[in-house]
């Protein structure tokens, strides 16, 4: 205890009372230290504070504005602008500057009164009641000439303050409705929607600027300025005078169907592509029901077509499903705006290269050149037609009954199903399979354009097909295409064998005018050889000369081609209907020697009997008899007296459909006027080639 004691006394003394002392002393200047930081402080403010002060707002930015960049246009192949930028104002009140002085409210008001259709009592209120206010907007999307008439006022009168224009720019679409499929639209915010807007959205798209104020050490606002890089405008291979053609008569197919067995659209769907055959490029892509690029959220285009709806299936997923409901004037009243959304989208797709259908007979073709690359018929081969065939506990009809024996050239133009079935059995799934790949069914072309459908799903794997589907596949039917997956196969059967990559764009400028990159033709595989591809133009000749497609030849041409008819499933039921068909002619002109080559589809035609290729022959013919001139193709065979009657009927019509003001319907040719050479049942016929045929039914 004594010890402990000891320690603790002696822990107490080692602060001594000078340790103490020190430690004042420290504290004292440390307090000295504050005091003169202090008022070395109170004398900078004081005395050097202005100084600093510019210093610190030169540093500052005042002012600082966007300046928005122009998006780059979409022309055709003649340098025709389908979709340009066009630059606008929308109008900006500052009620702080207006009221700054009292010489400014009266003489800004009564500019603005003078110059724009607004509310002025409105306007006013505005500004007395948000004194502090320097953005107010009541006007949007100016034009130059809307503004120049305050601008010149106010350049007039220094009274008129507190109204600028901020400058932006407006999407306009000159023709319309014009490619609406190709081109798509874009939103506010530049974002392209929809075809060529959104698969080149970040060539078309720029780079804003920027304009800086600052305070210069005098206090004086200056300002510098970063410009806005514009965007590349993007060259097509789309003609414009092509495309007018083919919508032309798109449009004059919907309008004469109209109604004509329920009410609605002339078609689901009737589209077209005119592709050049050794080069992939795309001259023409339509559909119809269309739409105003420069008012695609309009509601009123969805009037005549038939209703989609989102259910969830049974796998608890969610899809889009058709109906038979026609949107009318009262449906559309009835639906929410989720789904007007949901059916624009469904009318904004592009059907050419995302709409999936059975090809129907179309398919025939590839079928004939598969057997043909692989050996197991030649072009001597004949084969017996009986009318039917049985396969898989099934008896699958040839439409035209019993054919007895053809040829190969006669199989394809008549359209022979028993044919096909026996040519697919000798070829065998694994083979079949292999060369639906090699033609690109199944996988997508990769066209330059956004929305592309994938069809892997919709068509059959090795271990899935059975000997039924290998004999309905064998004539297009029990798998989906979509019509750019036909006609870009289509042209490797016709043009050697070479596969090119479809494209809509051959050529990226800058906004200077300078390339900045060409976009080449791409041939990416040998689909048959040279001698498979002369075989298949020559049968596709004869559909036309003498088979199912004689309908479809223009006057003065000789053409080839193939027609199609499919039977389409039934969206309610999801049974395969009897009486809805999808219809189709894909061919080429001339037929000696392939230029361009043309896909017309018409889903479930507007009629009591739908399974009749002429429903798109006839479309073919009207748009080959103008376009074909127009391309400089000449005419390949005589033209009969009857045909040059027809042709200068033609020019009197297109005369005045050409000088009508925009929006004027042409006047429609006569149905009567031709005579159909179908069967009174609706299927495809065929016309023996020893009768003459009168030249008034061609």
């Amino acid at each position: 205890m004594k010890g402990g004691s000891q320690r603790t006394s002696v822990q107490k003394n080692r602060f001594s009372i000078k340790m103490q002392k020190k430690l004042v002393v420290l504290f004292v200047l440390v307090l000295l230290a504050f005091a003169g930081l202090s008022a070395r402080l109170i004398y900078l403010v004081r005395e050097k504070g202005t100084r600093y002060q510019k210093q610190v707002l030169a540093q500052q930015q005042y002012d600082s504005s966007t300046i928005p960049y122009r998006r780059g246009d979409i022309v055709d192949s003649q340098g025709t602008r389908l979709a340009t930028s066009q630059k606008v104002y929308n109008l900006v009140i500052d009620a702080k500057v207006m009221l700054y002085r009292e010489a400014y409210l009266e003489p800004t008001l009564q500019a603005l009164g003078a110059n724009f259709d607004l509310n002025m009592a409105q306007i006013r209120e505005y500004v007395n009641t948000h004194p502090t206010s320097s953005w107010y907007v009541p006007l949007r999307r100016l034009t130059y000439d809307q503004i120049s008439g305050f601008l010149a006022a106010q350049k007039k009168d220094n009274n008129i303050q507190g109204v600028w224009f901020e400058e932006e720019y407006q999407r306009i679409y000159p023709y319309g409705s014009l490619a609406a499929d190709v081109i798509g639209f874009t939103s506010t915010d530049n974002q392209g929607s929809y075809g060529l807007e959104e698969y080149y959205n970040d060539i078309l798209n720029g780079i804003n600027g920027r304009e800086y104020g600052y305070l210069n050490e005098d206090l004086a606002l200056e300002r510098t300025v970063k410009a806005a890089v514009d965007g590349n405008s993007i060259h097509t291979t789309i003609d414009i005078n092509v495309q007018m053609i083919v919508e032309k008569y798109l449009q004059k197919f919907m309008d004469e169907h109209k109604d004509k067995n329920t009410p609605g659209n002339g078609a689901n769907n009737v589209g077209c592509i005119i592709m050049r055959v050794d080069t992939g490029e795309i001259l023409a892509m339509a559909s119809a029901p269309g739409y105003d690029l420069n008012d695609a959220r309009n509601p009123q285009s969805l009037l005549g077509m038939k209703m989609v709806e989102q259910i969830t299936n049974a796998n608890g997923y969610q899809e889009i499903r058709n109906t038979n409901t026609v949107i009318d004037q009262a449906v559309l009243g009835a639906m929410d705006e989720s789904q007007i959304y949901l059916n624009l989208n469904n009318l904004w797709k592009n059907f050419c290269i995302a709409g999936t259908y059975e090809p129907g007979s179309t398919a025939k073709p590839f079928t004939v050149a598969t057997a043909l690359e692989l050996g197991t018929v030649t072009p001597n081969t004949l084969i017996d037609c009986n009318g039917l065939l049985e396969v898989g506990g099934y008896k699958i009809h040839c439409h035209n009954g019993s054919e007895g024996v053809l040829s190969l050239e006669q199989a394809v133009a008549k359209s022979c199903n028993v044919s096909m079935m026996k040519i697919a059995q000798n070829i065998g799934k694994q083979d079949f399979l292999e060369f639906q790949k090699i033609f690109n069914f199944g996988l997508r072309t990769n066209i330059d354009l956004a929305g592309e459908a994938r069809t892997a799903s919709l068509v059959y794997t090795v271990d899935r097909m059975g000997p039924t589907d290998l004999a309905t596949n064998s004539f297009g039917q029990n798998f989906n295409v979509t019509m750019i997956e036909m006609i870009t196969g289509f042209c490797s059967l016709i043009n050697g064998g070479n596969y090119y990559e479809p494209h809509m764009v051959d050529r990226i400028t800058n906004s200077s005018g300078a390339t900045v990159k060409n976009i080449e033709p791409r041939v990416l595989k040998q689909t048959v050889s040279e001698s498979t591809s002369a075989l298949i133009r020559q049968y596709c000749n004869a559909v036309v000369e003498y088979g199912t497609g004689h309908t479809a030849r223009p006057a003065g041409y000789m053409i080839g081609g193939k027609t199609g008819t499919a039977e389409t499933i039934d969206p309610v039921t999801h049974q395969r209907s009897e009486s809805d068909h999808v219809v189709s002619f894909i061919g080429y002109a001339p037929a000696d020697d392939p230029q361009i080559a043309i896909y017309v589809v018409v889903d479930r035609p507007n009629e009591s009997k739908q399974g009749d290729a002429k429903y798109a022959t006839r479309i073919v013919r009207s748009i080959l008899t103008e376009v074909l001139p127009y391309l400089n193709i000449f005419m390949t065979v005589e033209v009969t007296p009857e045909e040059q009657k027809e042709l200068d009927a033609l020019h009197l019509e297109n005369t005045y459909y050409y000088t009508q003001p925009q929006g004027d319907d042409a006047q429609g040719d006569d149905p009567q006027t031709a005579k159909d050479v179908f069967q009174s049942d609706g299927s495809e016929s065929v016309v023996d080639p020893s009768v003459p045929v009168n030249p008034d039914i061609l």
